[in-house]
């Protein structure tokens, strides 16, 4: 398949519909089979290699669905439309569920089934790109080697030149923001304009107006008209991040935005086309949220178009002494000093240490050692104690063999109460020489079943 052609598969039992369908893909260049049935489909695609089906979803001796289940099952990498006359929300997001890329509604334009037609193939080109063992290098900003960030990479390089919405997930702290700048510079959207928006940080009674802006006395305190974030980034890219924070209004804009690139200001009685790339990121499970009806789950596969899952640090083998170092550098830097130097031992510690934060708390690491680092060195006594005793582990007593066999989270949660009663239960303190914010600080101890000093004391900052 080449960026402009591709083989494509038309399943409906309507002669009319096939032929009308054939000719369109014909005239984009495509090469184009047809079959009238899904027992008929099968056979083309046991015997060819297809890059994309679109198929009918009712049709008599088996719908579309069943041609589905099959393609997603046997033949991989190869993409799905489903055209509909009988189309709702719901049918689309059970369809979408099964493995289908994107869905027509009877009766469509030309213009739509080019349209969704060059949607699906482009994400059939990034499967399989993604799948591809060629290492690619890293962009800037991002650092590290081990196979989960060259997916991440491969997924930027993609991500690049297409123009459909991107979602970003991953724990807090894996540089959520980052691989967006990545994407945005990397593509031809690039001299124009980046912006990031953090959606928690927007009262809930602005955010519409932040990102679709505002009439002049459209409401109390509105003096001058707003552009808002949308059409200030026309032409360029629109970072959300915590987009699950998003209000249930601004939810159905957005999807108006994604849908039809039209933006209507609050107040205002017109709209006004916007082109702008979204890239929307969370540390939620939003899959789970649009199940629940927390999210709309129609403007969750319309976010989910190209999804890049970030790894935890614990998932990226290989990357942490590299990260470390990047990160010790940097520190020097702002104190106008050389970086330490790592020990081989210290390296080693860094290496065999199972690291249960993120990239954040390992940068707070780094810049907390650079200040107490003496002699310019880092050697094993300066690490952390949960890291020392895991990574090297103190052999068992010949009376207690159940010391050395704790978990990771009971070590860790030991240090942390060492720490927090050292400082008198002060959770601020606690957390800056833990290398971790307050959140997680109480996000660990409510994990481990238990309430931290502060808790009971006077001093619970």
């Amino acid at each position: 398949m080449t960026t402009e052609t591709a083989r494509i598969l038309i399943v409906d039992d309507s002669p009319a519909t096939r032929e009308v369908l054939e000719r369109n893909l014909r005239g984009e260049g495509h090469e184009v089979h047809s079959a009238a049935n899904v027992a008929a489909a099968i056979s083309v695609l046991d015997q060819a290699s297809m890059d994309l089906v679109v198929t009918d979803l009712r049709m008599p001796g088996g719908d579309g669905m069943e041609l589905v289940r099959h393609v997603r099952d046997h033949c991989r990498g190869v993409g799905v439309i489903m055209v509909t006359g009988f189309a709702s929300v719901g049918g689309a997001v059970s369809a979408m569920r099964e493995g289908v890329d994107d869905y027509l509604s009877k009766p469509f334009t030309d213009e739509e089934l080019c349209h969704a037609v060059r949607s699906a193939l482009d994400k059939v080109r990034t499967r399989r790109e993604v799948e591809s063992a060629a290492p690619v290098a890293a962009p800037d900003g991002l650092i590290g080697t081990s196979p989960a960030m060259q997916r991440v990479y491969r997924l930027i390089d993609r991500a690049a030149g297409a123009s459909v919405p991107v979602l970003i997930t991953g724990e807090s702290g894996t540089g959520k923001e980052l691989v967006a700048r990545a994407i945005h510079y990397k593509g031809p959207r690039a001299s124009a304009a980046f912006l990031a928006v953090n959606c928690a940080a927007i009262p809930e009674t602005l955010i519409e107006s932040e990102l679709f802006g505002h009439a002049k006395g459209s409401f109390t305190g509105a003096t001058a008209a707003r552009q808002g974030f949308f059409v200030a980034a026309d032409g360029g890219t629109l970072f959300l991040d915590e987009v699950a924070e998003l209000s249930p209004i601004a939810q159905a804009k957005l999807l108006r935005v994604l849908q039809e690139k039209m933006v209507q200001a609050v107040g205002a009685d017109q709209s006004r086309a916007v082109d702008v790339r979204v890239i929307a990121a969370t540390n939620k499970d939003l899959e789970g949220l649009a199940r629940e009806g927390k999210f709309r789950e129609d403007l969750f596969f319309r976010l989910h178009v190209l999804p890049i899952e970030l790894p935890p640090l614990r998932e990226r083998e290989g990357d942490v002494v590299p990260l470390f170092r990047h990160f010790l550098t940097a520190a020097a830097e702002q104190d106008s000093s050389p970086a330490p130097r790592l020990t081989d031992s210290a390296v080693d510690v860094l290496k065999r240490y199972p690291w249960p934060g993120n990239v954040r708390e390992l940068q707070n690491l780094a810049q907390r050692l650079v200040i107490f680092a003496e002699a310019g060195v880092i050697d094993t006594v300066d690490l952390p104690t949960v890291m020392r005793y895991v990574a090297s582990p103190p052999p068992p007593s010949s009376g207690s063999s159940s010391a050395s066999h704790r978990t990771l989270r009971e070590v860790e949660v030991e240090h942390i109460r060492v720490v927090l009663e050292s400082v008198g239960g002060n959770k601020t303190k606690a957390a800056a020489i833990l290398g971790i914010d307050r959140k997680s600080l109480r996000e660990k101890l409510k994990a481990a079943g238990s309430r931290d000093p502060a808790d009971t004391g006077a001093d619970g900052k």
